[in-house]
């Protein structure tokens, strides 16, 4: 029997292809019937395996879900070594902060909530679970889980040095402080992840701090 011309569609060669069109051309790119294009198959052979598009919308942006680490919250098979909350929030927080910004397009979607995704759900029981288990009450970690995700999608949605431009015109007369703000442009990168580490950085120090004020694994 000949082989046929195009590879059988799965679930996960949809998706595969249709996370690719979304970080390349944005999710206005993304319809059935220029994914099916891409795909080299007919449009109705799509609906096979996701019903509607937000269906395939959420498989991907569940996809990209998983691919944040969430080891650091394995629990430890020593009692002796339970796991260390701040620097598994730590390392929670970059991996997290790392899927986003690979996957910029995605982050508005993403920041709606877990819904039925399976991932997102595997990760928010993760991180509360683990809070939890370290003592924090239960009404802190969920406290503690949202405040981490603002501040995450906060600064994956958008750069603040990409907002200024290389002009040094534009701030020479009448900006006084920002003299040198025409340089921010060309050191995206490192100001956006320093900033994010600063801020990562007070953020689990003063829980820390807040930790260490607590009654016990029962109090609040």
């Amino acid at each position: 029997m000949a082989r046929p011309r195009n590879p059988l569609l799965s679930r996960d060669r949809i998706v595969g292809a249709a996370l690719a069109l979304a970080d390349a051309e944005g999710l206005a790119a993304l319809s059935t019937r220029r994914l099916a294009a891409e795909l080299g198959v007919s449009g109705p052979s799509l609906y096979n395996h996701f019903a509607t598009k937000d269906a395939l919308l959420d498989a991907v942006v569940d996809h990209v879900v998983g691919e944040v680490d969430l080891s650091m919250w394995e629990p430890s098979r020593s009692p002796a070594a339970p796991v260390d909350w701040a620097l598994a929030l730590l390392s929670w927080a970059r991996s997290y902060r790392a899927a986003l910004v690979a996957h910029p397009h995605l982050v508005p979607v993403l920041a709606q909530g877990p819904g039925r995704r399976a991932n997102a759900l595997r990760l928010a029981d993760a991180v509360f679970g683990g809070l939890v288990d370290a003592g924090w009450p239960k009404a802190d970690a969920t406290r503690i889980g949202a405040l981490m995700r603002y501040f995450v999608f906060g600064s994956a949605l958008g750069s603040f040095a990409a907002g200024f431009v290389d002009d040094r015109q534009v701030y020479s007369e009448d900006y006084p402080h920002l003299g040198e703000a025409h340089l921010l442009a060309e050191r995206r990168r490192q100001i956006d992840e320093g900033a994010f580490e600063t801020g990562l950085a007070a953020l689990v120090e003063g829980l820390a701090a807040q930790y260490g004020r607590l009654a016990g694994p029962d109090a609040g």
